[in-house]
């Protein structure tokens, strides 16, 4: 039985990878110009990422390996949401065990799409401000080093391609916007 999906028709749906956080999927469809072909789609857990500010204008990151990159990244603390967890939920979990930061003051900047071709995996963005500092609970997998930095040098390394990952470009520049139009000016 085949589904609409906008203008494509799925004729066929082959599931050909699963694991806990990725699903990789490929369909067999009908092209909006009518003709047969395949579509791959990537479906991961829906993310957060968390750009920690304190009152000097300084941002909290992380720096880690990166197995598929095979090098150090420098990032926002980024993490996946647990099953019903509310995304703000998710992000406050996920700055504490990270960095060990509690924040009472929090901003919801919104969502992006990872990638809107194949891939299908929203990340809601949050700055969080009012910092107290308590210990880290990384995961086994996580050997991060906490790097702290002004906005604005966060901001120019985005600029110029020192800090690549996606959510974090994203958010340290939707960060930098939001606390410019509040007349925070720490930054461009």
């Amino acid at each position: 039985m085949s589904e609409k999906n906008g203008p494509w028709t799925i004729e066929e749906t082959e599931k050909k990878y699963h694991n806990s956080f990725i699903d990789v999927q490929e369909d067999q469809v009908v092209q909006p110009d009518g003709k047969p072909g395949s579509y791959a789609t990537v479906k991961m857990k829906a993310g957060v990422a968390v750009l920690p500010m304190d009152d000097e204008g300084n941002v909290y990151l992380v720096k880690q390996f990166r197995y598929a990159l095979k090098r150090e990244s420098v990032e926002v603390v980024c993490g996946a949401i647990d099953g019903d967890e509310p995304p703000l939920e998710a992000a406050k979990r996920e700055v504490k065990e990270e960095l060990g930061i509690e924040a009472a003051e929090w901003t919801d900047l919104g969502m992006f799409d990872m990638d809107t071709s194949i891939v299908n995996c929203p990340v809601f963005l949050f700055t969080a401000t009012n910092l107290k500092f308590t210990s880290t609970e990384r995961e086994g997998t996580e050997t991060m080093k906490t790097v702290k930095m002004s906005l604005e040098e966060a901001v120019e390394n985005v600029m110029e391609s020192s800090i690549t990952h996606g959510p974090s470009s994203i958010l340290i520049l939707k960060g930098n916007t939001a606390m410019n139009l509040r007349g925070e000016n720490h930054s461009f």
